[in-house]
Parts: C-alpha cells; sequence; structure tokens
C-alpha cells in the first residue's frame, strides 16, 4: 500500500495513525470533518482536504480523484450535532439516515462502509500500524486495582458488554457493585464526571468494546483526558478490554495515571 485514504474524526487518534503510516512509509490523504478534526492534522499528511459533517459524497469525490482504493476511519465524530445542528448533509448522507432502521453508531457506520465499497474502496481496520497500543491483559500502570476494585471489575465487565451491545456507550462508571453511571451520546468523560458526582471518591471505570467489535471503525479509545477526567472524578481504577482498547499517548496516559495513584487493567472479557 503506498497510499491510503484517512477519513479524520475528532481526538489525537487520527494524528496518532498518520504519524504511524508516515514511519511505514506509506503516503496519506486525509478528510478532515470541519469542527471535529484537529486543525495540525494537516501538516501530518501528504495531502489534506477539509469537509463539512454530512458531505460524504464529497469524501467519495476526494478518494476518486486521488485514486484511493484503501482507506481507514479513525476517530469519532460529536455525535450530538447530528440531532442540534442545522446541518447541510448531502444527498447521499440523506439517503442513509433515511433508510437507517436506527441511528446507532453501528448502523451508521456499517451503511457508510457499504456506500465506500460500493464505490471502489475497502475500509481497513483504524488499529492497522497501532497494534503496539493495544494492550495485553495485565497491570500497566505502578498501583494495582485493590481487592474491592477488582470485585467491581468482575461484577461490571458483562454489564458494560451488554451496554455495549445495545450501542449505548462503551463505558460504564461502578462502586460497591452498584453502576453508578453509563456512558451515552455525551461520551466517556462526560460520564465519569457524573459517576464522580453521585458516587464521590472511589469507584471504577470499566471501558469496554462491543461484543462483536468492528475493528474498522469506532473502537475502544482511552488517553491522557481520560485519566484527567478520573483524577478529577476521584476514581481511583479503570479497566480497558485488553486487545480491543487502542491507548492514545500510552507513556504520558500511564505515567500520569501514576503521577495521580490510579491504577489502568486490561482484561480479558
Amino acid at each position: 500500500m503506498d497510499t491510503i485514504g484517512l477519513i479524520a474524526g475528532k481526538s489525537d487518534f487520527p494524528l496518532l495513525f498518520a504519524k504511524a503510516a508516515k514511519a511505514k512509509g506509506v503516503k496519506i490523504v486525509a478528510v478532515g470533518i470541519e469542527g471535529e478534526t484537529r486543525p495540525e492534522m494537516e501538516k501530518l499528511v501528504d495531502k489534506f482536504y477539509w469537509v463539512k459533517l454530512g458531505e460524504l459524497s464529497r469524501v467519495l469525490e476526494i478518494f476518486k480523484a486521488e485514486g484511493i482504493k484503501k482507506a481507514v476511519m479513525a476517530g469519532g465524530i460529536t455525535k450530538s450535532r447530528i440531532f442540534n445542528e442545522a446541518l447541510k448533509i448531502d444527498g447521499l448522507m440523506k439517503s442513509i439516515l433515511v433508510k437507517a432502521l436506527d441511528k446507532k453508531d453501528d448502523t451508521l457506520l456499517s451503511m457508510i462502509t457499504a456506500t465506500l465499497r460500493s464505490s471502489g474502496i475497502d475500509l481497513l481496520d483504524s488499529t492497522l500500524f497501532l497494534e503496539d497500543l493495544l494492550p495485553e491483559v495485565g497491570i500497566l500502570t505502578k498501583a494495582k486495582p485493590a481487592p474491592a476494585q477488582e470485585e467491581d471489575i468482575r461484577f461490571g465487565a458483562k454489564i458494560a458488554r451488554e451496554v455495549a451491545g445495545l450501542d449505548i456507550g462503551l463505558s460504564i462508571f461502578v462502586k460497591d457493585k452498584a453502576v453508578i453511571a453509563v456512558e451515552d451520546i455525551e461520551g466517556t468523560d462526560a460520564m465519569i464526571s457524573r459517576g464522580g458526582r453521585l458516587a464521590g471518591a472511589g469507584g471504577v471505570v470499566i471501558k469496554v468494546a462491543r461484543p462483536k467489535q468492528n475493528m474498522r471503525f469506532d473502537i475502544p479509545v482511552i488517553g491522557p483526558q481520560t485519566i484527567r477526567s478520573i483524577a478529577e472524578a476521584k476514581a481511583g481504577c479503570l479497566a480497558i478490554e485488553a486487545k480491543k482498547t487502542l491507548i492514545i499517548e500510552k507513556g504520558e496516559t500511564i505515567e500520569l495515571a501514576d503521577n495521580n495513584g490510579i491504577s489502568i487493567i486490561a482484561v480479558k472479557i
């Protein structure tokens, strides 16, 4: 693969992918979404184009003009924008929204993937070149989960998986074997903040993949901001699903957790 297309959403995820691809000598033609993609992405890729949220036809036009046959989708979007903004959605995206049985992430992304495929573009795993950032089972920090936290992880892991399977969210906040907060359209950081307000100090954040996680899009991601949110909420432990959760800025994330006495553990679910 000499050149790959990149549909870049929010967070550092697309930036990490672009850097990793560059290190492998792969050229990147990236499409950034206005209001979502970080501006510094422009300097990390070989060609860059801005599109508005909902301009799927424009994305296809760009990739066709650039001869793109393989692409990666990295980083999500702020889903609430779909409901709160008067978006100028193009005809192609509008037809997907009309035909979709629901507005679940998996449903919409699967239909977008099928549309790309019908245009001759194969969507690759978003973890391409980033396998080292998917941790194996084990404790990643100096601090180890306390026995009570381990019990909360065992209690909450299956519940988190069921919530993820319903496409509600990928994270939950647990304390004393009670689910305090569940991630929704607001995202992980908002859920952690809510859990901290409701439960006070202590508690465990559990983040998992969907039961049949499609690694081509919307995989679980944590990073320094996740740890800052956990520290602010005064929670003490983060459990993630091993080999299916991407750690952005891994060194900084673990160091930040160590500095705040937060344990991070990768578990098999």
